[in-house]
């Protein structure tokens, strides 16, 4: 299986093809990824990348199975950019499309058992966080100012770079998800042929928040400002792939 995935709930902006073998016991494998660490940028390199990616694997859109992507938590112009991006290809070339937690990704792409306290930047002189033992969640995803976040049991901390001292614990030097983790997450559905409803975007603080009509509204809008860009995108890599 063949998935694309992406995630802008960070100031980096990221995209892969990840190989998903049938085999439970087989971890994702990148084909190609593409980082561009900006937050200012996720609207202007996201298609870009994911354009770049196809062309590096050798494939075309019509080879992609899947699709997933990080619903956060993020600030809510970044995240969007990410998610309707996403799902404007998915609708493109007609395959499901899988939301997954990007402090889950984060969480995943740390090695062993240990519970892991994941930090992520939320401005405002805030953070996300969330900490989780073997991929679930024990705690959160809250947002918070850095000193009220609840290190429980956690014996490590991953997640932003500017943030991670702000715990004694031992770093793990993964600051944001990466295409692997994010289809490790989604792995299982991935391979029982879930087609799951649309993704729903974890913004957690009200005020980066909308009303839930608006917030459709939005959805909408982005998904309609989007997909000329993406099914264009979609074209020229197919063109590339054919010739």
């Amino acid at each position: 299986m063949l998935v694309l995935a992406v995630d802008t709930s960070t100031p980096a902006v990221t995209a892969g093809l990840v190989r998903l073998d049938a085999d439970p016991s087989a971890a994702p494998v990148a084909l190609a990824t593409r980082v561009t660490v900006d937050a200012r940028l996720h609207a202007e390199v996201l298609t870009p990348q994911i354009v770049e990616c196809l062309a590096e694997a050798g494939v075309g859109p019509a080879d992609i199975d899947a699709v997933v992507v990080g619903i956060g938590p993020g600030p809510f112009t970044g995240l969007r950019v990410g998610m309707a991006t996403g799902m404007a290809f998915a609708d493109a070339v007609g395959v499901p499309v899988h939301g997954v937690g990007s402090l889950d990704a984060i969480a995943a792409a740390v090695p062993g058992e240990r519970e892991v306290l994941v930090i992520t930047d939320a401005r405002r002189k805030e953070v996300y966080w969330a900490r989780f033992v073997g991929g679930r969640a024990v705690a959160g995803p809250a947002v918070s100012a850095p000193g009220d976040v609840e290190v429980g049991a956690a014996e490590v901390v991953a997640g932003s770079a500017s943030h991670v001292d702000m715990v004694d614990l031992p770093v793990e030097p993964v600051e944001s998800p990466s295409p692997e983790s994010l289809v490790a997450v989604a792995a299982a559905a991935l391979r029982r042929g879930d087609r799951p409803d649309e993704p729903v975007p974890q913004y957690l603080r009200r005020p980066d928040a909308v009303a839930t009509a608006d917030r459709a509204a939005v959805a909408t809008a982005d998904r309609a400002a989007v997909a000329t860009a993406d099914r264009a995108a979609v074209a020229t890599a197919d063109r590339a792939a054919r010739s």
